[in-house]
């Protein structure tokens, strides 16, 4: 919904971060016509035009022009007029190409340097984040919008709100726990991963922060879903069975057993996920021995 936003904005507006104002949205000349004149022939100049500079963007416009010229031919209102088939044309898809695989991910001897830049970053909040990031294997956004009711210090579970089938439990493991325990704990703001300066009150960009800690640590560029595909890639070290890292991670079921025949428990998924974060501290050289009797104690943290 913000790209469907971003991509058909009019443009003008103040910038919220920078001066001078915002620049139409990509989207913007073909959703400036009326309806029934965005057809084939409109659709492929566009698309010849925005490849030029922009060809990525050009193709996540197309899909969202796609999806929204097929809701409006669904639409009673708008069904007489809509053209889906303006964006069925073979040398408009032929023009923009497929999308290439991404592969960046961390290596198992970038772990040490990759943990110490994080672990030093100013901001606690995000290197917290950026750890739990990648030791869990979450998405970016469902991460960042943890609360501490989704957390179970107790029975050592997290429950991550899930794109794919709405939520998903999964273990909270040592090492995170250390991480989460240590964060403040804000009244009134119910997110773990807080931020004083966001009107949300929780962390809302911590790429800049990544950045920062790669350029330390002499790595390559690696992005926030990167780290996601790190955790799927190095839990093969341990030799994880597929759908357990899939269960993990929130992918969904690829095979009948699968989808079917395997319904594992939360102490099951634990076993291995403790083995994966014990493997990844190793290899970035960290001692971390957790105590049996010790209860994480959450810092209250006043905003009055």
């Amino acid at each position: 919904h913000a790209d469907h936003l971003s991509f058909a904005s009019e443009g003008g507006m103040k910038r919220k971060r920078a001066e001078g104002k915002t620049i139409p949205g990509p989207l913007r000349p073909l959703l400036a016509r009326p309806l029934v004149e965005i057809d084939a022939a409109a659709v492929q100049l566009w698309v010849v035009r925005e490849t030029k500079s922009r060809p990525a963007r050009a193709l996540l416009g197309f899909r969202l022009l796609r999806a929204f010229l097929n809701w409006c031919a669904e639409s009673d209102a708008y069904r007489a007029i809509a053209r889906p088939d303006a964006c069925k044309g073979k040398r408009t898809r032929e023009k923009l190409g497929k999308p290439a695989a991404k592969s960046d991910a961390l290596q198992r001897e970038q772990l040490a340097p990759w943990f110490a830049a994080v672990r030093a970053d100013g901001n606690p909040v995000a290197a917290a984040y950026l750890q739990t990031l990648l030791l869990t294997g979450a998405r970016r956004e469902e991460l960042a919008g943890l609360r501490w009711v989704d957390v179970d210090f107790q029975w050592k579970s997290l429950r991550i709100r899930d794109k794919v089938e709405g939520e998903r439990i999964i273990p909270l493991t040592p090492y995170v726990a250390h991480l989460l325990s240590w964060l403040p704990h804000r009244d009134r703001n119910p997110y773990v991963f807080t931020s004083t300066a966001a009107a949300s009150g929780r962390l809302q960009e911590a790429r800049p922060n990544h950045v920062r800690a790669l350029k330390v640590a002499g790595l390559p560029h690696v992005t926030l879903h990167g780290l996601r595909r790190s955790f799927g890639t190095l839990s093969e070290w341990v030799e994880v069975p597929v759908g357990i890292v899939a269960q993990i991670q929130g992918h969904k079921p690829s095979a009948i057993a699968e989808k079917h025949y395997r319904v594992r428990p939360l102490d099951l998924l634990r076993l291995w996920h403790e083995r994966i974060e014990a493997w990844l501290l190793e290899q970035a050289g960290i001692d971390f021995r957790p105590k049996e009797d010790e209860k994480p104690a959450l810092r209250i943290v006043s905003t009055a």
